[in-house]
């Protein structure tokens, strides 16, 4: 008899641990910093804990694979549970340009112009020095744009291309409902920021 309710004892033990929720099935169905810390709070034996890498600042190994990850991934290294709660990115460009107005000249001459000042860029002639000359907005930075992000800083053709391009690359940016004509230099590489929260814990 005893080894009967022992058996049965056994099974219903078995039963319960199969039952409970793995750490990783818990974590999948944590959506929001609230629900972070509610199971925080509830385990404490796992010692679960929130905290931020940042692209950069962050160097470890694991640092550099969890700022690969995407918002909501779930995944294991060695019995301990990471999940990304939050992620966070920027992206700054930096470039000089020269301004050529399609209101003023036509389009013979624009293409005109782009050849003669290609042509001196590939001389080797300071760019800088060739948008004081040039350019047709008055700008007063040598047409450095310095550093920007999104459309009310710089037109979308702009960013979009600086971003296709490599640093020290000379290119020609065109905005024709504009009428608006750019020769582009990128002087630095892209400044990316990236930073996430992780929810963390022991087990899998």
């Amino acid at each position: 008899m005893k080894k009967l309710f022992f058996a049965v004892f056994l099974s219903f033990s078995a039963a319960a641990v199969f039952a409970q929720a793995t750490v990783t099935e818990q974590f999948q169905k944590i959506t929001t910093m609230e629900q972070a810390q509610k199971f925080i709070d509830a385990n404490a034996p796992l010692k679960p804990v929130i905290f931020n890498v940042v692209a950069g600042k962050d160097t470890t190994m694991i640092a550099k694979r969890l700022l690969r990850q995407t918002k909501g991934n779930v995944f294991n290294v060695g019995y301990t549970t990471y999940k990304v709660l939050e992620s966070n990115e920027s992206v700054k460009y930096r470039a000089s340009y020269i301004f050529l107005d399609g209101g003023s000249l036509t389009p013979a001459e624009i293409d005109s112009m782009k050849k003669i000042i290609t042509k001196k860029v590939d001389a080797g002639q300071s760019f800088d020095a060739l948008s004081d000359q040039y350019t047709m907005d008055g700008n007063t930075t040598h047409g450095d744009t310095g550093w920007f992000f999104g459309e009310e800083m710089m037109p979308k053709e702009f960013q979009d291309a600086v971003s296709k391009h490599k640093t020290g690359e000379v290119f020609y940016v065109d905005v024709p409902d504009k009428q608006w004509h750019y020769i582009v230099k990128k002087t630095y590489d892209d400044d990316l920021k990236k930073e996430m929260t992780i929810l963390r814990a022991n087990g899998r």
